[in-house]
């Protein structure tokens, strides 16, 4: 029987509000922190492409169970729409692919936006991670190949128009919901208008339950790591050694608690007796005025931090993911 490897890294949990730079990519910029971080395990809730900037929570080691509620949570975005291109892939990427000379008045926009919020049908951009018979979409799209991408319903709590920096741009701020492409809001919007449109620049701002207060910056967490290991002594076969150790508690201090990802579910607080139960997989029953008696999902704590998420029935909160770490 092979035997298990030892796994890399530091067993941290928490989220990193990364500000990610223009230029990196979700996925780089996951390893960058976890190489940051030593962390055995990281993961981010949401892709953010390249060309934009912005929110990237990233998860560390326990806090990857709390992914989904992250992703489920609205999102605020600020970009700026250039008139008068419609491109292959929404934002300054692809190439010129319809052109027209006319350019949008403001009560003409105004008037338009209405029709952008509440529950809409949206077709997703060609170049996109939607799959198409088992395919993405973006490497069809590569291809040559017109893809017939259908429309989906998506949310949008508000669309505000912000500026009119000239003519030929505009500014905008949207709230919207899981699934929302603002590379297709450009683009749906500039072919109302009939002046064609795209993206000209991105900037996710919030991820709820996180908030613009909650960013950290790459240059931040450069200057936080510990580049020089720290000199412990002990003790093996009888003799002295020096064991480098890095000190990583000033980027450890830019970590947000695990549990903060949970804040919109109830939460449970249990005692110390109730957590042992809880942690062998057994339900317990919440006792106190407020407890709630029936909950779809709930959170449990103990001292604070977060020690399950499961759901009341009855009385009982019963655990369906136990952490080892909050």
């Amino acid at each position: 029987m092979a035997r298990r490897g030892k796994k890399k890294g530091r067993p941290i949990s928490g989220w990193v509000i990364f500000d990610k730079p223009k230029g990196m990519g979700s996925t780089e910029a996951v390893s960058k922190i976890k190489w940051l971080f030593n962390a055995e395990k990281a993961g981010h809730a949401g892709t953010l492409d390249p060309l934009a900037s912005g929110m990237l929570p990233i998860a560390l080691g326990e806090a990857t169970k709390t992914v989904p509620y992250v992703m489920d949570g609205a999102k605020i975005y600020r970009f700026t729409v250039a008139w008068g291109q419609e491109r292959a892939t929404d934002d300054l990427e692809g190439g010129v692919t319809q052109t027209s000379e006319k350019r949008p008045a403001q009560e003409d926009i105004l008037a338009l936006l209405p029709r952008y919020t509440g529950v809409i049908q949206q077709v997703p951009p060609q170049f996109s991670a939607i799959k198409i018979g088992g395919e993405r979409a973006y490497d069809l799209a590569r291809e040559g190949e017109s893809i017939d991408i259908p429309a989906r319903e998506v949310e949008i709590s508000r669309l505000d128009l912000v500026e009119i920096p000239d003519d030929a741009h505009a500014i905008f701020e949207v709230e919207c919901g899981k699934g929302t492409y603002v590379r297709s809001l450009a683009r749906d919007m500039g072919r109302d208008l009939g002046c064609f449109g795209h993206i000209a620049d991105l900037r996710r701002v919030e991820v709820a339950p996180f908030t613009q207060e909650d960013f950290v910056t790459l240059e931040e967490l450069e200057a936080a790591w510990p580049p020089l290991p720290v000199k412990e002594t002990a003790e093996e076969d009888g003799e002295e050694i020096i064991l480098p150790v890095r000190d990583f508690s000033d980027i450890d201090a830019l970590v947000i608690d695990t549990g903060a990802a949970l804040d919109s579910l109830p939460q449970v607080a249990l005692s110390d007796d109730q957590a042992h139960r809880i942690r062998m997989g057994n339900p317990v029953i919440l006792r106190g005025r407020d407890a709630p008696v029936e909950a779809e999902e709930a959170c449990a704590t103990v001292r604070g931090r977060l020690l399950a998420i499961g759901y009341v029935e009855q009385g009982q909160f019963k655990p369906k993911r136990v952490f080892t770490a909050g």
